[in-house]
């Protein structure tokens, strides 16, 4: 069992004043109001594209540079800009997407993740940090390599390694001077995955995260690089979630996020030695654990409440946490080792809000001073008026309260005659926060109201919350959505002949559950990669998220029935609501069959459907062409059927 030290970081509790997910009281929908503004106007979904994406960052060795990825060229690529800011330059150039560079310890070299035509098998990239040729450095068309972290030497360098037909994903090391790579944890599993390798400051050790695929127990291991021999420190009974994110520079401390009581997942340190925890947070929002300085004096991390997040900045050995002062929105801190300067100086973060595209900036520790690196939004979109969304709660059927982000328009009146969009979220196990949707920014702005539920299944409320949904799928979760409708019609805004739902991935399976199992609610939908049968979705989609599905389902022959009737295709052919289906060829999490599957069975029933495929692209469009493709399809999707 887990053992838990007193709370000896008390002074670090800074979310004990914060309301939790079960203090969430109703919004009073006639507190819902349309701004009024002059000039308003429909935003060019152009424009919506030609600010630039940002992905990830890190900060060079010797902390003057910082890396990231962005998609300034309409392809997520490699770009670096100098520490005060200035112009960025690109450094590599490819057609496919580029995520999660990482700066060498010793300067010379950049390391990157990137897949082909979205198919998500990624390969290592590294790119000489003066310059120079990308170089695939670990090559291999059946195997995934993702999550790169160097020793502290650079003599070698960690990831996780998941073969295109296996459902793990194991640690790998590759020796830098040869490139031969050696897998040191071996997976007997099929539903526990290891991930987020971590060195040790002296490179003799390995801190990693073996987890289930569902997101509901893990634990923290000590793995030697060399021989594979593996410790874990977080042993215990039942469902338990803890996962490893820093080390300390002595290397006696671990900084991990693991739930509290309830299932509420907080931050604390982990003693190596003795396998205790001190806990930093004490929280129901969802805290999650960043990274401790290399001097070894403060530590990170974030707090999710209600779909924003803010990022603190902690002393390790006591003292009140300090929450960074940046603009109010997602705050957060990017990939693992690559938020501290090596001097412990500076901070590098996010930012990134429901009208501003995300950015990096830049915290002074010693100033207290936050400056914005990057300026992701151009002229053209900045000065058009953009809709904020609004956080709104409402009762559902089982009167548990819901969170939702709503978005209304301009200008409009509160005669029930305006059109409604419901944006269904992915996962189940994900969350809609507080973003630059552009989705909701192009609909909003030519009149449509919007508003995005975090359903039961949603993260950030809880464990229980997160699984209320399991064998249920398209049940409350569903009457969730149905009540965020209700709601938008209580504001006396929307008028209930006007509704439309579109959403991608499960967020696509709720377009089509919401339009076969409630087709009165639905005037028309767009629906993006989503699951029409639960079976079929088993047969061929990539393994490790069979055994995701099967967390979420069940055994798919003792609970046929439950795949049954929670599979759209049993319902779809009752939809009266005109479907727009959008789809990528590359697509393994959700493959082309679902979407073909989908127009079969409507045309059948002599239902109106149509569809449209993208031949370069996987789960989510990642290219700017078909990203406006997309949108643009959308948008005249609803103005046929819903104007």
């Amino acid at each position: 069992m887990l053992l838990i030290l007193p709370l000896v970081l008390a002074t670090l509790l800074a979310a004990a004043d914060v309301d939790s997910p079960e203090t969430r009281q109703p919004t009073d929908p006639a507190t819902v109001v349309s701004e009024v503004r002059a000039g308003a106007s429909p935003v060019s979904i152009e424009s919506l594209f030609d600010e630039r994406s940002i992905a990830d960052g890190g900060w060079s060795s010797d902390g003057t540079k910082v890396v990231f990825s962005t998609n300034t060229s309409g392809r997520f690529n490699l770009w670096v800009t100098n520490e005060t800011g200035g112009a960025p330059q690109q450094i590599t150039t490819s057609d496919d997407r580029q995520f999660s560079p990482l700066w060498s310890p010793d300067g010379k070299w950049i390391v990157f993740e990137s897949d082909r035509a979205g198919a998500e098998v990624f390969n290592l990239f590294a790119v000489p940090a003066g310059g120079g040729a990308a170089l695939n450095i670990t090559n291999t068309p059946e195997i995934s390599e993702t999550g790169p972290a160097w020793s502290p030497d650079t003599t070698q360098l960690a990831f996780t390694v998941k073969p295109k037909t296996a459902s793990v994903s194991d640690i790998a090391v590759m020796d830098w001077s040869t490139r031969a790579v050696r897998t040191i944890t071996h997976e007997a599993s099929k539903d526990y995955l290891w991930s987020g390798p971590v060195w040790s400051p002296d490179g003799n050790s390995l801190y990693a995260t073996r987890g289930d695929t569902g997101d509901t127990d893990s634990d923290v291991y000590r793995l030697n690089p060399a021989t594979g021999a593996a410790l874990n420190l977080t042993a215990h009974e039942g469902k338990r979630r803890t996962s490893v994110s820093s080390v300390s520079p002595d290397g006696k401390t671990l900084l991990v996020t693991a739930d509290r009581a309830g299932g509420f997942a907080n931050v604390a340190l982990l003693d190596a030695a003795t396998k205790q925890l001190t806990w930093v947070t004490d929280t129901k929002w969802e805290a999650s654990a960043g990274e401790i300085s290399p001097d070894g004096r403060f530590l990170t991390y974030q707090i999710n409440q209600d779909g924003r997040t803010d990022a603190y900045l902690a002393p390790v050995g006591g003292g009140p946490a300090e929450k960074i002062t940046v603009p109010a929105g997602l705050n957060a801190f990017p990939g693992p080792g690559s938020a501290f300067t090596r001097k412990s100086d500076r901070l590098l973060l996010t930012h990134a809000s429901s009208t501003q595209p995300g950015d990096l900036w830049e915290y002074d520790l010693t100033t207290k001073a936050p400056r914005q690196l990057t300026f992701s939004a151009p002229a053209s979109l900045a000065s058009v008026a953009l809709p904020g969304s609004q956080l709104v709660r409402y009762r559902s059927f089982d009167e548990k309260v819901i969170s939702a982000f709503l978005w209304l328009p301009f200008n409009i009146k509160r005669d029930g005659t305006n059109p409604a969009i419901v944006l269904p979220h992915g996962g189940p196990t994900g969350q809609t926060v507080d973003s630059f949707n552009r989705t909701a920014l192009a609909l909003v702005s030519r009149g449509y109201i919007c508003i995005a539920p975090n359903v039961r299944g949603s993260t950030g409320y809880g464990a229980e919350f997160q699984s209320a949904n399991h064998a249920d799928l398209g049940g409350g979760d569903l009457q969730d959505e149905v009540y965020a409708v209700k709601f938008l019609i209580a504001t006396g805004y929307a008028d209930a002949k006007k509704i439309g739902i579109t959403g991608g991935s499960y967020g696509g399976f709720m377009t089509l559950m919401a339009i076969g199992k409630t087709p009165a609610v639905w005037k028309a939908a767009v629906e993006e990669y989503g699951i029409i049968n639960w079976l079929t979705m088993l047969e061929h989609e990539d393994p490790l998220l069979q055994q995701y599905e099967k967390g979420l389902l069940g055994d798919p022959v003792k609970d046929r029935a439950v795949y049954d009737a929670d599979s759209p295709l049993t319902y779809v052919r009752k939809a009266t609501a005109p479907l727009l289906v959008l789809q990528g060829d590359n697509d393994i999490r959700v493959p082309k069959e679902e979407a073909q599957q989908v127009v079969q069975t409507l045309q059948a029933a002599g239902k109106p459907v149509s569809a449209h495929y993208y031949s370069n692209e996987g789960h989510g469009f990642s290219k700017r062409e078909n990203q406006i493709d997309a949108l643009n399809r959308t948008v005249a999707w609803f103005d046929q059927y819903l104007k």
